[in-house]
């Protein structure tokens, strides 16, 4: 069986998490600040927080911009349900936008005009790995005094024109996931980025309960925290995988260009779109069906010939939770996206034999209709 992804590991990692485990302290202890400025001075930012994960990771970060009830924040459907279920965790509104019909990214050109007073916040996500088009989304944010945070989780890596995501040079945060199907790994994991200190200062004392030293050494809470915690255990992961991040994406490139070449001559879907001056962090790789009621029947094929494919991703609003809360929603490009939608296995030791495997089952498959 061929998966839809998988992690990287190898004995330098096992090695990095071993020197841990037989250390004194294996969280809170020093291989966590070690951690987030490996991961700052990669991405260009000035601060790093680490988290439990890529949801922790929103969380914080809308606690931080001071996201709160009877707020609003547009974002894409095309996301993971976490975007958005942490502006409903902080008792704000999401507001979804409809994406472009390229690289199914929210459409910066709709954002404005779902902007209304309650507005405080826009939350694009670089689905698939391809950055947002960030100075046009940062340049109607920064007119109506919203806060930009990115949702990094597929993009560690990319770039958008010279800068690279994570760099905070058009959002106020970014955050990112160390999923095992992400570019690097921790187990589970995420952390924010930002350049702003007030911000970098406040998601770390909602990290920890709340909790901060007072003037003689005492732990004192002042507000209320969490315990999102990432363990040296996890860090020492992260912090040996930083060292592969480059060459993990070298072959996640390598995975998509030969994907480009050996599907170029199907008429009856759809390649992922590379804009001009954009750099990929190929998380996934994401083909559409012309015919979108052929998906399903494709999907089942190559699942019964070994190859795991998966779904990226049903609309937001389409979740039956969501409709329960009186989402109504019909956007578009969204809605043929999630008809048409269909990811190939994508992941580093991905061999150029298993991708020319998965395009001839693809072929066969036509040509039997």
């Amino acid at each position: 069986m061929i998966p839809y992804s998988r992690q990287w590991i190898d004995e330098k990692d096992i090695g990095a998490v071993n020197k841990v485990l037989r250390s004194d302290l294996i969280t809170q202890g020093r291989v966590v600040p070690e951690f987030e400025r490996s991961i700052a001075r990669y991405c260009g930012a000035k601060y790093a927080v680490v988290v439990s994960n890529g949801t922790t990771a929103l969380h914080l970060a809308y606690l931080a911009a001071g996201l709160k009830k009877g707020d609003e924040v547009i974002t894409t459907p095309n996301t993971f349900a976490a975007t958005s279920n942490m502006v409903l965790a902080v008792g704000a509104k999401p507001v979804f936008c409809d994406i472009r019909s390229d690289t199914w990214n929210i459409n910066e050109s709709k954002i404005e005009r779902l902007i209304t007073s309650k507005t405080k916040a826009v939350v694009p996500v670089h689905f698939a790995g391809h950055p947002c088009e960030m100075g046009e989304i940062y340049k109607v944010a920064r007119r109506h005094k919203l806060f930009v945070i990115e949702d990094a989780c597929h993009a560690l890596g990319a770039r958008h024109k010279k800068s690279r995501i994570g760099d905070c040079r058009f959002s106020d945060m970014a955050v990112f996931s160390f999923h095992p199907v992400k570019t690097i790994t921790t187990g589970e994991g995420g952390a924010i980025l930002t350049n702003n200190k007030k911000l970098y200062e406040k998601i770390l004392l909602l990290r920890n309960h709340g909790i901060k030293k007072d003037a003689n050494g005492f732990n004192v809470m002042t507000e209320l925290g969490y315990n999102y915690r990432m363990t040296d255990i996890q860090a020492a992961l992260g912090l040996s995988q930083m060292k592969k991040l480059d060459k993990f994406l070298r072959d996640r490139i390598g995975v998509a260009e030969r994907y480009d070449r050996v599907l170029a001559d199907i008429p009856e879907i759809q390649l992922p779109a590379k804009l001009p001056g954009n750099y990929s962090g190929w998380h996934i790789y994401v083909i559409h069906l012309k015919n979108a009621k052929l998906r399903q029947p494709l999907a089942e094929f190559l699942k019964r010939s070994g190859i795991g494919v998966n779904f990226h991703y049903p609309q937001v609003y389409s979740h039956p939770y969501y409709r329960q809360m009186g989402y109504r929603t019909r956007l578009k490009n969204a809605d043929i996206h999630h008809a048409a939608c269909l990811t190939l296995p994508c992941y580093p030791g991905l061999g150029g034999s298993d991708i020319d495997r998965v395009a001839g089952l693809i072929k066969k498959f036509f040509l039997s209709k």
